[in-house]
């Protein structure tokens, strides 16, 4: 439909709020409040607009066909104007000091609005600073906008945070001297404050949305508060080195001081109307080595052991840029080398039968297609845990676009039972994902093998849900499936289920890319399970020789010193740039020793595999941001092509090992604690923790553990001790433990899946 504003005739859809449409064609309305993709709350009022004469706010009411719509008539100017006097009622005075100054919205409206008198006043009230762990609370700056509250409820997914009373009663003669509106903002501002849901401490997941989301100094990172003023800091673009979100970063930055001009991260930003972030991409970004040096001699030693046949294997991790992984693939070519990257194979193996029997390159469900689905289903993922992104879109999509879905997890997680009444929580037990997918195809599976359909015709379990009433009257699906399946024993048959639901189904498939560039290493690497005789180069992993962050033969370049792209699980080629110098050697240094002549690593970013869907545009060229609308700029999709599908399903059907639990023994799962995705984020100072082992409050009541306990774990005869850490987010009996503290080798527990059955004894009795 057509509607007008300010006279300019503009393209909308139906359902559209007017504030989104004149954002998206570059139209300002002042808005303290709203932000895209949320719930309006109306508590500022000042995106108030007139619409066919009648004044309406403009996040909450709809566009209609031929709507005539102005946005700053004297009148709406006049009654923004008193709203932003009472906002700076009592506001304290210290714009030098406050670390939003320079990018405050309450300054910026302030000086726009033209506020140049003060016409009101009240008695103010002591609001003490509260403290939250990683997150400091200023009540006397808050304007109580209720971003935070409202981006954590329709965005993560957790609503941690609330309005609290303030105590305070707004004096009635002020009812007869304020315009209506200013006098509504102003009663609730001056009643209320932000408190955390339950209880006197903040208790979530600590993503720091809400810090980015306050246009106000009320909410601000601990370690960031007084530390610099924000016209100082440069702005670096970059993506989320630590999860396969890539999710578009800042580091703001600038010298340590006016005797070491050496740059150094103050904190880390986003555009939080588009880009949520995860608590490891916000805190944990100081994770590269400062101490970082060159050593000739060990350099020579390297290049030396590729040139007489040494080296035969690297073993690295996807940890890396595709321009690195390009590079490492190279090397295998030239020097007939093995490329071990265990978690990466896996994913390369599951993907690549999942195109076999998809006819599709690649996976088809991305981000945006995830935010307009209406029915979701999540399997084989501790979704908060492994991607806390793809967490924030599903909880988006199930509070925006009223859609139900089903979260299968063999964990219990309750946070995630809270994201709607129509999500379907189902815990089922380790292992049995083959069901999953069976139980999908049976639901929505159309023209399926006739094998397959015979199979089926003999399938019934139900999981105990009412499909019907669930997915009734929708239309978009999406299905995200999670690492669990790629280290499943009988993976290829997961994978090549999945592919069929990919193509006999109505969902779209999503596959969560395990570390933040297995999708680039799995596209771009021939990679092999098994290591050649001879010495193995370790990038960041253990090998005979040690190219490494820390403690290493060479000292190699964290991600946030490097510039290249990483493949995103929105199958996205998007660019990362440096935000540190590097004073030890780059993967580059190696190659180009080694006959690979490049300046750059970034002169590989045009060379990237057109075969298997990069464009071979050049570094440079690529684009970073969000633009009004929403719409990402964010590099380029990688080419999915179509081919006829693989059929005969049928060979890959195995029999399934059945769990059998000892009466002594428990079921830990292999998965790390949210914020805390790799070692690279342990070794970070805001997010660094010993390891621990994650545990249900039934868990420990059974085996009668104590918070912080040590237990010894048993496997095979093999024994691990380690300290018992309650997590109140768990249902059921339920642990779990990671593998991001490099101290501890929990390879001999899992060995090689993601859950492991294992004898629990009391430290005290060994």
């Amino acid at each position: 439909m057509k509607i007008t504003i300010n006279d300019q005739i503009l393209e909308a859809n139906e359902s559209e709020s007017i504030l989104n449409i004149a954002r998206a064609n570059g139209i300002y309305i002042p808005a303290l409040c709203y932000l895209s993709g949320c719930s309006p709350t109306l508590a500022c009022r000042l995106c108030m607009v007139e619409a066919n004469g009648k004044v309406v706010y403009s996040c909450n009411a709809k566009a209609k066909e031929d709507m005539q719509i102005y946005t700053n008539t004297p009148e709406i100017a006049a009654e923004r104007n008193a709203i932003m006097q009472t906002y700076c009622v009592n506001h304290p005075l210290q714009c030098g000091v406050c670390d939003k100054s320079g990018e405050c919205e309450l300054q910026n409206l302030t000086t726009h609005l033209n506020v140049n008198e003060q016409s009101f006043a009240i008695t103010d009230t002591h609001k003490p600073h509260k403290k939250w762990g990683l997150i400091n609370y200023d009540p006397a700056l808050c304007v109580v906008c209720e971003r935070c509250v409202t981006v954590c409820k329709d965005k993560i997914g957790e609503s941690a945070l609330k309005t609290v009373p303030r105590g305070v009663e707004v004096p009635k003669e002020l009812k007869e001297s304020m315009p209506k509106d200013a006098y509504a903002v102003f009663s609730k501002m001056q009643k209320s404050l932000i408190g955390p849901s339950a209880g006197e401490n903040l208790d979530c997941s600590f993503c720091g949305e809400c810090i980015s989301v306050c246009p106000v100094g009320a909410l601000v990172s601990s370690n960031f508060q007084y530390s610099s003023n924000i016209w100082e800091l440069s702005r670096v673009p970059a993506a989320n080195p630590h999860q396969s979100d890539c999710e578009l970063i800042f580091y703001d930055v600038k010298e340590r001081s006016t005797s070491d001009r050496s740059k150094q991260i103050y904190r880390v930003s986003n555009d939080f109307h588009f880009g949520e972030i995860s608590g490891a991409a916000r805190f944990a970004y100081d994770f590269h080595n400062e101490n970082a040096r060159k050593n000739e001699a060990k350099f020579n030693e390297l290049i030396s052991n590729f040139k007489n046949g040494n080296i035969k294997n690297i073993k690295f991790n996807s940890f890396i840029t595709n321009e690195e992984a390009l590079i490492l693939e190279r090397l295998r070519e030239k020097f007939d080398l093995n490329l071990l990257n265990d978690e990466a194979f896996k994913f390369q193996n599951f993907l690549n039968i999942f195109s076999e029997f998809s006819g599709l390159s690649s996976y088809n469900a991305d981000y945006e297609s995830l935010k307009n689905s209406d029915f979701i289903i999540s399997a084989g993922s501790f979704l908060r845990h492994e991607s806390p992104v793809t967490s924030y879109k599903l909880n988006n999509a199930l509070k925006m676009n009223k859609a139900s879905g089903i979260y299968f997890h063999h964990i219990a997680d309750e946070v995630v039972k809270k994201f709607s009444k129509n999500f379907a929580c189902v815990s089922y037990e380790a292992g049995k994902l083959e069901q999953i997918l069976l139980f999908v195809l049976k639901n929505w599976g159309e023209n399926l093998p006739a094998a397959l359909q015979a199979r089926l015709e003999k399938f019934d379990e139900s999981f105990g849900l009412e499909v019907a009433t669930l997915s009734e009257g929708k239309a978009k699906f999406t299905l995200i499936l999670g690492s669990d399946f790629y280290a499943h024993e009988n993976a290829n048959l997961l994978a090549a289920l999945a592919g069929v639901i990919a193509r006999a189904t109505p969902f779209r498939v999503m596959l969560i890319p395990p570390r933040t560039n297995s999708l680039g290493v799995a596209k771009i690497c021939t990679l092999l399970r098994e290591k050649k005789p001879g010495k193995t180069l370790g990038y960041n992993e253990m090998g005979e020789f040690k190219f490494s962050i820390f403690e290493g033969d060479l000292d190699a370049g964290a991600l946030n010193q490097q510039e290249g792209t990483f493949t995103s699980i929105n199958n996205e080629v998007v660019p990362t740039n440096a935000a540190l110098a590097h004073n030890g050697y780059f993967l580059n240094d190696i190659a180009n020793a080694l006959g690979l002549a490049a300046k750059n690593t970034i002169d590989y970013t045009a060379q990237l595999p057109k075969e298997k869907g990069y464009n071979g545009v050049k570094f440079d060229d690529l684009e970073n941001f969000y633009a009004n609308d929403g719409t990402s700029h964010r590099g380029y999709k990688l080419e999915i092509s179509n081919f006829t599908p693989k059929e005969d399903i049928e060979p890959l059907f195995k029999e399934q090992n059945e769990l059998n639990l000892k009466e002594d023994e428990a079921l830990i799962s292999l998965a790390n604690p949210i914020n805390l995705p790799s070692f690279f984020a342990n070794y970070a100072t805001q997010t660094a923790k010993r390891a621990k082992l994650y545990a249900s409050s039934e868990f420990m009541a059974k085996f009668e553990i104590s918070q912080n306990e040590a237990v010894i774990l048993e496997k095979n005869g093999r024994k691990l001790a380690i300290c018992v850490e309650l997590d109140s987010e768990l249902g059921g009996v339920a642990a779990y433990l990671g593998d991001y503290d490099e101290k501890l080798d929990v390879s001999a527990i899992f060995e090689g899946k993601s859950f492991a059955s294992v004898k629990i004894i009391k430290a005290e009795n060994e």
